[in-house]
């Protein structure tokens, strides 16, 4: 495969991406809402809990799931295939063990889990069944979930985007109707269940039928495989787990140092940063498997390209969103949190959590993906690990000494900001063989120049504040798609190449009169 042909699969697999985010966030908001009205409070309490708990399976994960994309992508390059089947069988019946001990573990202690819950005895035995069928279904994910990593690690992510997004609407649909007839919680959690779990089948259709010389039998499983595979999957592991770190103790902090309430108004103010690093890292998440393709055929100069290239678009697609968030932000968390007014703390908050998202998207999304594949997962693993120790401690620190909200987001805030601009930007400013700011001068600057006739529309109003539209809708209409067309189009004519914008011609050609006959660069 080519390195033209590579870039080609990036932008298709990012549209995809974004497809199924967009879908993704719609289902969810529809689903929540469905069954927030039709569920009784606690059986909507206990679906919110398990859900809830969902999120944590990657915990379980061991990293070999990012191990079978990355060894896709390499023996796929060299036509290992035997050695391709005895890293998958290893993987897949080591995840069915996995499968196997969760279920019983939870099917011997679920009475007591439930009842610990507080569970009304009415609902005792339903909840019970619940629990089970639940954790079942966590356990089948991880061996089925071998399947969408291989047709992700053979660069065929919008595979995968597609049987996922089909799976989101069918399973809206039949939760819509059983809304409708009535059905019991543990009908409803088995439908939502199986729609969790058929893409995963699907995919394995797929990802088999493109590689008929790949066979998964018990009898290739192998311990020398198993520990070699576990020299990557062990620091792509504790990566995953300094994420979730970063992602997820900030409210635990503020639980043990303030109160709960102080907790809502974290999550209040972040969800404006959530949606906005939806939107900005679905082109990032491509590269992974791109960047492994081209490491296993040792093309250098290809990923060096891939890293710069990569860098300076994460910069294109996130600072017009930024910019409209930053400035659009009290209009968004009105209409995300329904609040009609904001405390001051809660927009000081989104502020600092969204330039957190912001400069991450910058100096974080690209790099990791990339080194994650090409033998430095070892440094990552202790980058991520002195980011997340930073982070906690710093956070703790300020909460107790501030006595609020801020301590915490400025704790996570601060050494994203140092880990980000004082050493991964300058290692990927010398593996381009650029200096750190040259390569902020090339990959940044552009953006940011392109953005200031937005952001001077977008700041009129509060320069002249009879301009002000007290609707919030209406502002968030009419400043967006103002500041949004402003930035589009500033952005392809200022901070877009010639090559660029032939890119985007070829890939959107029915938005353009003219069709370049060939891609020449990405």
């Amino acid at each position: 495969m080519t390195y033209d042909s590579v870039k080609q699969r990036i932008w298709s697999n990012a549209l995809s991406n974004y497809l199924r985010t967009f879908v993704g966030i719609v289902v969810g908001l529809l689903t929540f809402r469905l069954l927030y009205q039709a569920l009784p409070r606690e059986s909507f309490g206990f679906w919110s809990l398990l859900w809830s708990v969902f999120g944590y399976g990657i915990l379980l994960d061991f990293g070999f799931g990012f191990a079978a994309q990355k060894r896709v992508a390499e023996l796929s390059v060299t036509g290992e295939w035997q050695k391709l089947s005895q890293v998958l069988s290893t993987i897949l019946f080591f995840y069915l063990g996995v499968a196997i001990l969760m279920a019983a573990t939870v099917a011997v202690g679920a009475d007591e889990i439930v009842r610990s819950f507080g569970v009304s005895a009415a609902n005792h035995d339903e909840f019970r069944i619940v629990l089970i069928a639940f954790f079942a279904a966590i356990g089948l994910a991880f061996p089925l979930g071998i399947f969408p990593e291989i047709l992700r690690g053979q660069q065929r992510i919008s595979t995968v985007n597609n049987i996922i997004t089909l799976a989101m609407l069918m399973r809206l649909a039949v939760i819509a109707w059983a809304v409708y007839a009535g059905w019991s919680l543990l009908a409803i959690m088995l439908t939502a269940l199986f729609f969790a779990l058929a893409p995963d089948l699907v995919s394995a259709f797929f990802a088999l039928r493109h590689m008929p010389e790949v066979k998964l039998r018990p009898r290739l499983f192998s311990k020398s495989v198993m520990r070699e595979t576990m020299g990557f999957s062990i620091f792509a592991y504790i990566s995953t787990a300094t994420n979730i770190v970063l992602g997820k103790t900030d409210q635990l902090v503020l639980g043990a140092t303030l109160s709960i309430s102080a907790v809502a108004v974290y999550q209040a103010g972040a969800k404006v940063a959530e949606v906005f690093s939806q939107f900005t890292k679905q082109l990032q998440d491509t590269l992974s498997p791109a960047a492994a393709h081209l490491h296993a055929s040792g093309d250098h100069s290809a990923l060096r390209d891939l890293l710069q290239r990569g860098t300076r678009w994460s910069a294109l697609i996130s600072t017009p969103l930024y910019v409209l968030c930053a400035f659009e932000l009290e209009p968004l968390l009105k209409v995300l949190t329904g609040d009609t007014h904001l405390s001051a703390e809660t927009w000081q908050v989104a502020h600092l959590l969204l330039l957190w998202f912001y400069s991450s998207a910058l100096t974080h999304s690209v790099s990791k993906r990339i080194y994650m594949m090409t033998g430095h997962e070892r440094r990552l693993m202790w980058l991520g690990l002195g980011e997340a120790v930073a982070n906690l401690a710093l956070s703790i620190t300020l909460a107790l000494l501030l006595r609020n909200v801020m301590g915490v987001a400025i704790g996570s805030l601060v050494p994203s900001l140092f880990f980000g601009w004082f050493l991964l930007w300058p290692w990927v400013a010398r593996d381009v063989s650029l200096s750190p700011w040259r390569l902020f001068r090339e990959a940044v600057l552009p953006s940011w120049a392109a953005c200031m006739p937005a952001i001077i529309l977008l700041a009129a109003p509060l320069l002249f504040p009879e301009w002000q539209i007290e609707n919030t809708w209406l502002r968030i209409l009419v400043m967006g798609t103002t500041g949004g067309l402003a930035s589009l189009i500033c952005v392809w004519f200022w901070a877009l190449t010639v090559s660029e914008r032939q890119t985007l011609r070829t890939k959107f050609p029915s938005l353009f009169r003219k069709n370049p006959p060939t891609l020449q660069t990405a």
